[in-house]
């Protein structure tokens, strides 16, 4: 069965919704420009409330150390660098802070696949999100599916860009990631999570596995 990650929860209301609907991932936002970001003491408060088997990852856009240290300490299990992190940085952040990393990559169209080889067997994901210029991280639209019908990898990998409840058993009947990330796609304003809009795009994932 596909694993869900539920991203952006910055409260008590929504992370129950989602450990309680089965989401094996959810993820805390250190990016200061974003709607979605956490105080690092209050995702500290979070993470301590979730139960075995449930990775709490930090988003990350180019992160310095110091930001990834102050983060680390909230008590993260995973680290998820969404911007233009090289190989040797993944590596690096990998090393000096012993945990696994998702590397996001950015599509667009086809030859944007090409990158991925390049962090293969080095993250410990990939995540596909949709390219939009002059934008990072999460844009919260689709990219062309298709683009991944035929993609292999030995490295597990997540799907995210505007999923939401109404389209993700369209992208799970062309793609079969290992994940879906979800954010905008369960909000009813920037930043504002909905724990039935949680429900519902949990509940729309299992239905389609």
């Amino acid at each position: 069965m596909v694993s869900i990650k539920i991203c952006g929860i910055k409260d008590n209301k929504t992370l129950s919704a989602a450990v309680k609907n089965g989401a094996r991932f959810v993820g805390f936002v250190f990016y200061p420009p974003s709607p979605r970001a956490v105080d690092p003491a209050l995702a500290a408060m979070l993470i301590r409330e979730l139960p075995t088997g449930v990775e709490a990852v930090g988003l990350f856009v180019n992160p310095t150390d110091q930001e990834l240290e102050r983060a680390a300490a909230t008590g993260i299990t995973m680290i998820q660098l969404h911007g233009n992190e090289s190989q040797n940085r993944v590596k690096d952040v990998q090393k000096r802070f012993n945990l696994p990393v998702i590397k996001a990559l950015r599509l667009a169209d086809a030859s944007d696949l090409i990158q991925a080889s390049d962090f293969e067997g080095i993250a410990d994901w990939l995540l596909f999100d949709t390219k939009i210029s002059g934008q990072e991280g999460g844009t919260g639209q689709t990219f062309d599916w298709t683009i991944l019908k035929d993609y292999r990898s030995k490295t597990p990998w997540m799907l995210a860009g505007g999923l939401n409840a109404r389209n993700v058993n369209e992208a799970l009947t062309v793609l079969s990631p290992d994940a879906v990330d979800v954010s905008s796609g369960v909000e009813t304003t920037p930043g504002q999570k909905d724990a039935g809009q949680i429900k519902e795009f949990i509940d729309a994932v299992h239905k389609t596995r």
